[in-house]
């Protein structure tokens, strides 16, 4: 299944244009089922950051 955090692309952006690897599929743009299924929703601000 194509990564749905970077959209397949194996990299993100911050609201600066930094790129760096995705941290879901670790750059690979692609996870399987069953890794998709652990991660949890956290808060995040309107830049996408988490809100501790």
């Amino acid at each position: 299944m194509r990564c749905k955090a970077c959209e397949g692309s194996g990299m993100l952006m911050d609201d600066e244009q930094w790129h760096y690897t995705c941290s879901i599929c670790n750059g690979d743009g692609f996870v399987s089922k069953f890794e998709e299924d652990e991660h949890t929703i956290v808060d995040t601000d309107f830049n996408h950051r988490i809100i501790e």
